[in-house]
């Protein structure tokens, strides 16, 4: 019998069958079930102060900034759907996957007792009203699952008026839980958002649903995130946020500075060369190497959306808590 050489790995398993197509646009999205067997995220492993749960991975707003996009990469490679390193950029916007089974599998897996009371948040890594929640209704669908639980926290994060589709089930689910919606804007200025979120919703669209959302009685709130250093962070502008989340009803306005983990600095760095060249040694200076700003700008802009609050009224302290429960958002 031949020997084998030394150090010769075995060959490679029979490799997975790609991902099942469930639907193809014309603008480029591909949609790909995902099978799932847990669809909870534990603090544990996000090292968040917080469970979520995302109904989607990938996402078509394509946001310059966001941090998700690894994640997204890593879920096509297990599943055995390969993309090369060069596509994996755009993959995450028009490789959308889509878990078709969550409600049920969260149904089957969730266990009260394990979250000690922590927030269940939906939409971490992936907005959970992005267009294919349009066909397949899964955020729909999970927060009708919890409807069957009770005495939980639940947080909601997304940029899409596609939210205030569920006033229904989100009245059901503030009956039996301390539910709040959190309507993501970093800026009033459509024209600023085109550039650094390539499609995702107008500010006044996401404005209206906001003011919907709390005419229903829900309770709901404007996330400025990410606040942009020298870019979107001037009183001028945070103020426009506040007064336009004032009118909305919104019930509280909490902010957050960028945060350049690795894949969103592979996203927005090239964009802040192109369009803000004269920045870009102002962001290598608060940033590093590090994925936060640097603490003395983050102080300075605490105090400034303190202020701000406290202006236009809106709670500090509850603002306060839920920047903690958003942290890392």
């Amino acid at each position: 019998m031949a020997r084998r050489p030394r150090g010769q790995l075995a060959l490679p398993l029979e490799s997975k069958p790609s991902l099942p197509v469930l639907d193809e646009r014309e603008r480029g999205a591909r949609f790909r079930e995902l099978p799932v067997r847990q669809v909870l995220n534990s603090p544990a492993t996000t090292r968040m102060p917080f469970w979520s749960i995302n109904p989607y991975v990938g996402c078509e707003f394509g946001c310059s900034y966001c941090y998700a996009r690894k994640t997204h990469a890593w879920a096509m490679e297990r599943a055995g759907t390969m993309v090369s390193q060069q596509n994996a950029w755009e993959a995450f916007e028009h490789e959308i996957l889509v878990k078709r089974t969550a409600p049920e599998v969260l149904l089957k897996t969730l266990d009260p007792a394990r979250l000690k009371g922590l927030t269940l948040m939906i939409g971490t890594a992936t907005d959970p009203y992005q267009p294919a929640e349009r066909k397949y209704l899964l955020t729909r669908r999970v927060l009708q699952a919890l409807v069957r639980f009770a005495g939980l926290r639940i947080g909601i994060i997304t940029k899409s008026p596609l939210v205030a589709r569920d006033i229904d089930v989100l009245r059901e689910l503030s009956a039996r839980h301390d539910v709040s919606v959190n309507i993501s804007l970093a800026s009033t200025d459509a024209a600023l958002l085109r550039r650094i979120e390539a499609r995702s919703p107008a500010p006044h669209a996401r404005l209206r649903a906001l003011a919907r959302l709390t005419g229903a009685g829900i309770e709901a709130g404007l996330l400025i995130a990410p606040i942009l250093p020298a870019i979107s962070d001037s009183w001028t502008q945070l103020a426009a946020l506040m007064e336009a989340g004032k009118e909305a009803g919104a019930r509280y306005v909490v902010g957050a500075a960028l945060r350049l983990g690795e894949a969103a600095r592979t996203g927005f760095l090239p964009l802040l060369k192109r369009d803000f060249p004269d920045l870009v040694e102002r962001y290598e200076r608060r940033y590093g190497t590090g994925t936060g700003v640097a603490r003395e700008y983050e102080r300075a802009l605490d105090r400034r959306l303190m202020s701000l609050q406290a202006a236009f009224g809106f709670p500090l302290h509850e603002g306060y808590r839920r920047k903690r429960q958003l942290e890392g958002v």
